[in-house]
């Protein structure tokens, strides 16, 4: 849940809570905004374009001659951070540059925030949930080898359970 907290009339701090921990606003110089096409993932960071050097270099992998000699990979660079992120998922130089931007905005808001970061703790929520789910297919794989192993046990010749055919 986040509440914007008038401070001034022309200054609104952004509050976030997380449970019953209430998280500070970013540090000055790192603005946040609502992420357009991520339902999950709604406070990244702003890029500033002053801020990221972009080459573009020629991919590698399948695709032969379309993706060798074609120069559609996309390597931007946070100047401030250093972190480097490298983008070759399409043929499009478009589609690449705009989905680096997506992976740069998502290392930065880990970079900044840490383990409060929305996609570290989608990831820990996503690793908890599959945990669970293997640990009740487990579950499950046992109740049936028990019950086999029961109905193995009740069908042996001479086996004398209680049971008297008429």
């Amino acid at each position: 849940m986040s509440v914007f907290v008038p401070i001034t009339s022309f200054v609104r701090m952004r509050l976030t809570w997380i449970g019953s921990l209430l998280l500070r606003p970013p540090p000055t110089g790192l603005r946040c905004v609502l992420a357009a096409g991520k339902k999950d993932l709604i406070d990244l960071p702003v890029l500033v374009e002053d801020e990221l050097e972009e080459q573009f270099v020629r991919g590698s992998g399948p695709g032969g001659q379309a993706t060798n000699k074609t120069s559609n990979c996309v390597v931007l660079k946070h100047i401030p951070t250093g972190i480097v992120v490298k983008c070759h998922q399409t043929r499009s130089v478009d589609i690449n540059r705009k989905r680096a931007r997506e992976i740069m905005r998502e290392k930065l808001d880990v970079a900044y925030k840490g383990e409060l970061s929305e996609v570290v703790m989608k990831k820990k929520e996503s690793v908890l949930r599959k945990q669970e789910k293997r640990r009740k297919a487990n579950e499950n794989l046992e109740r049936k080898r028990l019950l086999k192993e029961a109905l193995a046990a009740d069908s042996k010749p001479g086996n004398d359970t209680g049971r008297k055919m008429c």
